[in-house]
């Protein structure tokens, strides 16, 4: 079921209504570094990057030399691409809008 989050509650609400408040990259950076450790949040990045490679039919075993993900990281990044909530697709269309 898409957009049904399996883990939704208020918490996770919060936190989310939290982040749509950030307006700058420079508040990101502060509000995600105070939240998640640095490993946290290069392993998202590297799970976004997976996800862009994956758009552009770019194959496994490029997109761990380059990202430094496991194959089966890179197996779930796809999976919820092709069979997921639409979470990735969403964002990385608007970054494509922006030009980003």
């Amino acid at each position: 079921m898409k957009g049904q989050s399996k883990f939704k509650d208020e918490k996770l609400d919060m936190l989310f209504r939290g982040i749509m408040k950030l307006k700058t990259l420079d508040e990101c950076y502060d509000f995600f570094e105070d939240l998640c450790t640095i490993p946290e949040l290069r392993e998202m990045s590297r799970r976004m990057v997976a996800a862009r490679m994956l758009r552009e039919n770019r194959v496994y075993s490029e997109i761990a030399e380059l990202t430094g993900l496991s194959t089966a990281t890179i197996s779930r990044v796809n999976r919820s691409l092709k069979y997921g909530n639409d979470g990735y697709s969403i964002v990385l269309d608007r970054l494509e809008e922006d030009g980003k």
